[in-house]
């Protein structure tokens, strides 16, 4: 064997090492878990958006656990969250 074969063949668990990580973070990304948004379960300043007349959205909720402020949640778990002002819902609260 010469030296090119040598190296081509060393190189070749590297290649298909790096291949194979490429390939399991690609199926990764292509199963992220559904999320919706849950109104009434984000402390204040960590909502995700909507947080009603006068605000910009994004963690400008300004109480805990405000009805008309969402944050982002696993789909099919925000109607059973409980929180000390009640449960997540899938629409703003009043109140």
């Amino acid at each position: 064997m010469n030296t090119r074969t040598i190296a081509r063949l060393a190189g070749l668990p590297l290649t298909a090492t790096l291949a194979s990580g490429l390939m399991a973070a690609n199926a990764g990304a292509q199963e992220k878990t559904p999320m919706e948004k849950c109104y009434g379960v984000a402390k204040a300043g960590e909502n995700d958006c909507a947080a009603g007349p006068g605000t910009s959205c994004a963690g400008s909720s300004t109480k805990d656990y405000q009805g008309n402020a969402w944050k982002l949640v696993e789909k099919g778990t925000c109607e059973s969250i409980v929180t000390p002002a009640g449960m997540g819902s899938l629409a703003p609260v009043e109140g």
